[in-house]
């Protein structure tokens, strides 16, 4: 698409031990000043720009100040600026620097092609939503946590499977003793519900895969529900119960017997800027190594 928005202020985001970084980070820097643009670089992130004292400032300060993000990285780089900057509306760009991503989309070769593109307002954009949980002890709101991928419930017993109950939108949908149970959205259907079985959705879709890790009926399996459903997950009693609530990797407090974790889609999405071209289905095929050999 072609697009009027115009970028006056970039954001500069990136993972501090990866190969190339201070390269990469160095170079989009200057050719963003080059460009006119005020350049506001992650704190982190400040050592790595050679030849220059840029402005720097926290993802909350990023959020507050710049109208795009340049994440430099892989995939879970992207999420955690994703979950920071969700909340001030700031587009992302992701550069890989690691192995094929499925949201850093963007080769180091190409970066400045690239950027021009979006500047000159030649790109799509695309808006995937976030899933939010929260935890429930007693009737109280004790945590709260945002996830691009998937929201786990998983037992932190080493010997001990856990019982799961689950409400669709306060219906009752099944009892499961199980190592776990993986919420996922769309973005993260090709992350670890993947592993677990689930189907691959299109990133654009309004559904939410719910996916039983290691369940001890093979009868338990994925199901996709409506992406304004709310997911209620509560545990059946237990001699030696130990659970945890992890959202994107980021860990909760240990859960309790008689907690309850509900889970919905947050109102704002996260918004992608991708290259014109991008093709969902072809990074599917070179991740997944589909249709090897074979030319449409």
């Amino acid at each position: 698409m072609q697009s009027s928005v115009k970028f006056g202020v970039a954001a500069l985001i990136g993972k501090s031990d990866a190969d190339r970084i201070a390269e990469t980070l160095t170079e989009l820097y200057q050719h963003l000043m080059k460009r006119g643009l005020r350049v506001v670089v992650e704190t982190a992130c400040v050592p790595f720009i050679g030849g220059a004292t840029p402005e720097s400032g926290s993802l909350a300060e990023l959020g507050e100040r710049c109208d795009f993000a340049v994440v430099v990285g892989g995939d879970g780089t992207l999420l955690s600026a994703a979950r920071g900057l969700a909340a001030y509306d700031v587009p992302l760009i992701g550069v890989n620097l690691g192995r094929l991503g499925f949201l850093v989309d963007i080769s180091p070769a190409d970066i400045a092609t690239h950027l021009d593109d979006v500047l000159d307002g030649r790109y799509s954009e695309e808006e995937r939503f976030i899933l939010g949980a929260r935890i429930i002890r007693h009737g109280e709101v004790i945590y709260r946590q945002s996830a691009i991928n998937d929201v786990v419930v998983h037992r932190s017993n080493a010997t001990s499977m856990i019982e799961i109950v689950t409400h669709i939108d306060g219906v009752f949908l099944n009892s499961q003793r199980s190592d776990g149970l993986i919420v996922s959205t769309p973005t993260g259907s090709t992350a670890y519900a993947l592993s677990a079985g689930g189907p691959i959705l299109s990133p654009t879709l309004s559904a939410i895969v719910l996916a039983p890790i290691n369940p001890h009926a093979l009868t338990n399996r994925p199901i996709v529900v409506g992406g304004e459903s709310v997911v209620g997950i509560s545990f059946r009693p237990s001699k030696q119960f130990g659970a945890q609530l992890v959202c994107d990797n980021v860990s909760s407090p240990d859960l309790e017997i008689d907690d309850l974790v509900e889970i919905r889609r947050e109102l704002k999405p996260f918004r992608l800027l991708h290259p014109l071209g991008y093709d969902f289905f072809e990074i599917l095929r070179a991740k997944l190594n589909w249709s090897s050999g074979y030319r449409a």
